[in-house]
């Protein structure tokens, strides 16, 4: 039974040096970061309004425009590569499927687009 244990040794010392490195890196952050953040670091930050004010407050709509967008050009990054490196190994008819199938998916998110154009949100005052 030991011998089978012992197998498994390498893993257990990997394991407690991977928790005592990242215990150390932990404490020495506490200790040694600084704590007094800055202006900077405490001004609004994406969104356009501060993060610890009244959260029904109203702030401008075009921070969903911008998000919008984001996840259009998100969305066909992240689906267009896989789609394009497994296009050419499909078989004919799947593949005939599959193209029209992403041309349906990039005419929404070019309707999305022009959605965004016109509502000026490609334009940064």
């Amino acid at each position: 039974m030991t011998a089978f244990l012992l197998q498994y040794l390498p893993i257990v010392i990997f394991l407690g040096i991977a928790a005592a490195i990242g215990i150390v890196f932990l404490l020495a952050a506490a200790v040694l970061a600084p704590k007094a953040p800055d202006p900077e670091k405490l001004s609004a930050y994406e969104c356009g309004f501060n993060a610890f004010d009244d959260a029904r407050m109203k702030f401008d709509v075009r921070f969903y425009l911008v998000s919008i967008l984001f996840i259009i050009f998100d969305l066909e990054v992240a689906f267009l590569f896989p789609w394009a490196v497994t296009l050419m190994k499909l078989p004919q008819d799947v593949a005939q499927f599959a193209f029209w199938s992403m041309m349906t998916f990039l005419g929404v998110l070019t309707v999305g687009f022009i959605y965004e154009w016109k509502k000026g949100a490609l334009e940064w005052e």
